[in-house]
């Protein structure tokens, strides 16, 4: 009597491995990448509670002055002192439509700096100045946010 080989049935389990391996490396890929998408320095900025959205301080050619706590200045990426903000300002917005320079400091940074800052910008002739805050989160909206989010 022949004996004839039968095919293994379908295996109708799903296999995650592969699904979790793939996973895991964008979780990689984005971890690492993240942190090179943020454009100049990070601060801590001031909450207020009526700020004014302003978009074109996000675009890739802003000119961006930001005041740590601890009294340094950057350009954009690049550490800068008092006496060049004037120079390299001017240089920077000389070529643009759109000359506004915008401002970020550390909640906690000395007033006098920004106050130095500030006069050092408008030294350089530029009149569209904005300062940039974070609005204040109230009770309320967190606690919607949170049950909205609980909700889900």
């Amino acid at each position: 009597m022949a004996f004839k080989a039968q095919a293994p049935g379908a295996v109708s389990d799903i296999n995650v491995t592969p699904l979790v391996d793939v996973m895991l490396v964008l979780l990689i890929i984005f971890m690492v990448i993240t942190p090179m998408l943020q454009k100049g320095v990070s601060v801590d900025l001031a909450r207020v509670n009526n700020p004014r959205l302003m978009q074109a301080a996000d675009k890739e050619d802003a000119t961006v002055l930001a005041i740590t706590r601890d009294g340094k200045i950057y350009l954009g990426p690049d550490a800068i002192t008092m006496d060049k903000i004037t120079v390299e300002v001017k240089d920077r917005v000389a070529d643009k439509l759109d000359k506004t320079v915008y401002v970020k400091s550390d909640a906690r940074a000395k007033y006098g700096d920004v106050v130095s800052v500030v006069d050092e910008v408008r030294a350089a002739g530029v009149d569209s100045l904005g300062l940039l805050t974070e609005k204040v989160q109230s009770r309320n909206a967190a606690a919607a946010a949170a049950a909205a989010a609980e909700a889900q």
